[in-house]
């Protein structure tokens, strides 16, 4: 990755302005023919995810009540980890987006849903939605390009404590909700002076994390265990596998659609004034996608198509797959790199 004006192989200096404009009106088009046809397919669609993934849940933990004998553990820690996964990644992740407030349900809605994450939803579409999604892969406003622990471009200025980034990353991936909790709240920012840590706003933001937290380690290392009876250090060990499991994926699905190899990012003044098309461009190169199957698409929340959830990021997920060779076929149209690739 490095700063898209200062490679020497420029992926869009063939583009015209009216080259990047007219993508712009075509990523349009295909934008309002989803919304033109989305209906009862898709709120059937979410609506039968979300009743699966709950019954996935509670048939999990209710097989966990006897996790003292290996094959119930077995059994209950994989599905308990399959619905987690689901549930931060094909719903609550995509319903924060706003992907089905059309359906004007408040029960699955951008402003009402609460997901099984330490992150209060409330903080996370702020720095996922309003920050990220805005000024995706832009060098000082994307907080996201290393989380502020990693640096993943040549261009992030370098410090010594990134000879650890290894053991950092490591170490985020396996506490990654809690990770993601600390980002949205800018702890390290907001703890780096007196003025900053005793700021109102901070303090009572911090008190909802923690809230959050205390509610989220109650249920699953307290409450569940308890009520496991004889079973309940095993379910305990249970709880803390799924929710390991759950952090490794999602964070290698994040890491594998926002930093590899042909993704670019930007400096600041290439979004002053930027139009529609040029936000739509800075989408397109700052995303890859994950090939794979069905499965695979599902387990990622669609995220696999990073490009077109980055381009249209309120849609619904089971569309992208539907839209996917329409935009592939854009980008060749324009000789545009589409960068994609299977997890390791």
């Amino acid at each position: 990755m490095t700063v898209l004006q200062k490679t020497t192989d420029n992926p869009i200096a063939h583009l015209s302005t009216e080259d990047v404009e007219a993508i712009g009106y075509e990523l349009d088009a295909i934008r309002q023919s989803v919304i033109d046809s989305r209906g009862a397919r898709d709120a059937a669609y979410i609506r039968a995810v979300i009743d699966a993934q709950r019954k996935l849940e509670l048939g999990s933990r209710v097989v966990l009540l006897a996790s003292m004998f290996p094959p119930a553990w077995v059994l209950g820690t994989a599905g308990l980890s399959i619905a987690k996964i689901i549930e931060n990644m094909e719903i609550g992740h995509n319903v924060m987006h706003g992907q089905w407030d059309w359906m004007r349900d408040p029960k699955i809605h951008s402003t009402t849903w609460e997901w099984d994450h330490a992150s209060p939803s409330e903080q996370w579409k702020h720095s996922h939605n309003e920050l990220h999604h805005t000024y995706t892969n832009v060098i000082g406003k994307d907080n996201d390009l290393g989380y502020g622990i990693m640096r993943v471009d040549e261009d992030q200025r370098w410090v010594p404590l990134y000879l650890a980034q290894p053991l950092w990353n490591f170490l985020n991936a396996c506490f990654f909700q809690y990770g993601i909790a600390a980002y949205d709240l800018e702890l390290g920012k907001n703890l780096s002076s007196k003025e900053r840590r005793t700021d109102p706003e901070f303090r009572a933001r911090a008190k909802q994390v923690l809230r959050k937290v205390r509610r989220q380690m109650t249920k699953d290392y307290v409450v569940h265990p308890l009520l496991s009876g004889p079973s309940a250090v095993t379910t305990l060990t249970a709880n803390l596998t799924a929710n390991l499991v759950r952090n490794l994926w999602a964070h290698s699905v994040i890491m594998c659609g926002h930093f590899p190899e042909g993704v670019q990012t930007f400096a600041r003044s290439s979004i002053e004034n930027e139009t529609r098309g040029e936000w739509y461009l800075r989408q397109m190169l700052g995303s890859a996608n994950i090939s794979g199957g069905r499965v695979t698409h599902f387990m990622t929340g669609n995220l696999s198509f990073q490009v077109e959830h980055h381009l249209f990021p309120d849609l619904p997920s089971n569309r992208y797959a539907e839209i996917a060779p329409r935009v592939q076929a854009l980008f060749d149209k324009y000789d545009l790199p589409y960068v994609t690739g299977s997890l390791p």
